[in-house]
């Protein structure tokens, strides 16, 4: 692939934005060479988790905005479709953890990207926007809905209408990220270390877990308790709950099975 690099470690696949010279701002290229990196990682089942990160001074600048000039209104609802399902729909969804190590510019449709992650790192120099409204156009990808739940619906408002940048520590603050890395060398490391963590976890409750807080984040106290208890009878009959609790009672490491 020319503007994707996916490199597979044991049971964790690294896919970095390769654009560097447009700092890794996305065109159709990259964004179809993109979807095949997470179709073919996500339906690997060696595979177990996945980190996103960019080549140079950027995470992801946003679209390749030169492709918009020509793009008509039906043009337009295609692409917003081909964002919210194809890319950060797949991601928000998929049935293993995925990691954003933010490294530079995270604006537009990188930050819609990186808020669909289950968890997000930035190196401390990271700026955030969502400058679509100082175009004419608004966020089409699921940024509405996604930065509302991570920064409330007031600061929403404010950082889309106002089209201002964020640095890393007021990221930090909002809720925006979850933990910033000082020393940009160690960013990626970090991002092992934290996927690692969640990996040594049972592979069931990792997958369900990350569904049912997707699932949570979006209806009532009523269907949230609905789910838990749903969930509840699906764990507590899999081999992977009777093997954590008795490697708990015998103080030794679970050997999981994932299911």
């Amino acid at each position: 692939m020319q503007y994707i690099d996916l490199k597979i470690d044991d049971d964790i696949a690294l896919i970095k934005f390769n654009r560097p010279e447009a700092l890794n701002a996305l065109n159709k290229l990259m964004l179809d060479e993109f979807e095949e990196a997470l179709i073919k990682t996500l339906n690997d089942k060696d595979i177990k988790g996945v980190i996103l990160t960019g080549e140079g001074k950027s995470f992801i600048a946003g679209a390749d905005i030169a492709e918009f000039l020509d793009m008509n209104a039906h043009d337009a609802v295609s692409f917003a479709e081909f964002g919210q399902n194809n890319i950060c729909g797949r991601i928000e969804n998929a049935p293993k953890p995925v990691i954003a190590a933010i490294n530079g510019y995270c604006m537009g449709g990188g930050n819609e990207i990186a808020m669909a992650c289950d968890i997000r790192l930035a190196s401390s120099d990271a700026v955030f926007s969502q400058p679509e409204a100082a175009i004419g156009i608004l966020p089409m990808w699921g940024g509405f809905r996604r930065l509302i739940r991570l920064v409330g619906l007031g600061r929403a408002k404010e950082l889309i209408l106002t089209c201002r940048r964020v640095k890393a520590d007021e990221a930090l603050s909002i809720g925006l990220v979850n933990k910033i890395v000082e020393d940009k060398n160690n960013l990626l490391d970090e991002a092992y270390i934290i996927l690692k963590n969640i990996l040594a976890n049972a592979p069931i409750a990792v997958k369900l877990g990350k569904a049912a807080l997707n699932y949570a984040a979006e209806f009532n106290i009523h269907d949230a308790n609905d789910l838990e208890r749903k969930l509840s009878n699906i764990l507590f009959a899999s081999e992977d709950k009777r093997e954590g609790v008795k490697a708990f009672i015998e103080k030794r490491r679970a050997e999981y099975k994932g299911e």
